[in-house]
């Protein structure tokens, strides 16, 4: 890898301070996800024992953010590096990676809106795998939990879901105390109730009065929370789409400024 150094000052320092700065927030929490990673992994024991990677059969929430931030710590480092080096090769990949990000997140917003059908019944299917593997990992049972709390909804289309799971389902011989329940998570939290009561999902499949726990699935409370939020979604995806367009335009910008100081020393 060569780099590019140069004796003057003429590239421009307001670019070249700017890219730093905008990159150095990215690089830092970038190493903050994956030491958060790694120290999640360290508390479930896989680094002392990896063959724990393929015995889960659901969705592992580390691997997001492990994935979350080695992207983002090599953008930050790309871009850092790039900028105080004066790197075009550096700058060039930061914009491309960057670029190449957005085009997903435009490709994935059609996919959504001309697909939703087939997008439904992927997450759908997503879903119903993690109820299956709902006891198999911590950080997945946290995921599931956060979610039917915060949404008020259980299981994917209803509390039946949890049928799937071997604990909590109804059928078989098996004698789970959680048999034919659904997790506390699922229950209807009275607004006098000051300690989680992690019981009481107990054996309220065994009946029909369901009137202690969510009826409703999170895949229809999802559609119905959806059409309230657009506005919501858009200014988020808005902001995103903003902040990797101010990115590009500095690298472009610093990388033009390299270019025209190596072409005066010519």
């Amino acid at each position: 890898m060569h780099y590019y150094r140069y004796e003057s000052a003429e590239v421009n320092c307001c670019y070249k301070y700017l890219m730093f700065s905008y990159n150095i927030i990215f690089w830092l929490a970038g190493g903050a996800f994956i030491a958060i990673g790694f120290w999640a992994w360290s508390e479930k024991g896989v680094l002392i024992d990896l063959t724990r990677m393929t015995q889960m059969h659901g969705f592992d929430p580390v691997w997001l953010v492990l994935a979350v931030g080695a992207v983002t710590f090599i953008l930050g480092f790309a871009g850092c590096v790039g900028a105080l080096r004066e790197n075009i090769c550096l700058l060039k990949f930061f914009s491309g990676l960057i670029g190449f990000i957005f085009f997903l997140e435009l490709t994935a917003v059609v996919l959504v809106v001309v697909f939703q059908g087939w997008v439904k019944d992927r997450i759908n299917d997503f879903f119903l795998n993690n109820i299956k593997a709902y006891r198999d990992d911590i950080d997945l049972q946290n995921l599931i939990d956060s979610l039917q709390r915060v949404n008020h909804c259980c299981g994917a289309q209803e509390p039946n879901d949890w049928d799937l799971n071997v604990y909590f389902s109804c059928n078989g011989t098996h004698r789970s105390r959680e048999k034919c329940g659904v997790p506390f998570s699922c229950c209807r939290k009275e607004p006098a109730d000051t300690v989680i009561n992690t019981q009481c999902g107990y054996d309220v499949r065994f009946s029909t009065d369901w009137s202690n726990i969510y009826s409703k699935g999170c895949i229809p409370a999802l559609e119905d929370w959806l059409p309230g939020n657009m506005y919501t979604v858009a200014i988020i995806f808005i902001v995103i789409s903003l902040l990797q367009m101010v990115g590009i335009y500095l690298a472009r910008m610093l990388i033009a400024d390299i270019e025209k100081v190596k072409l005066n020393y010519r």
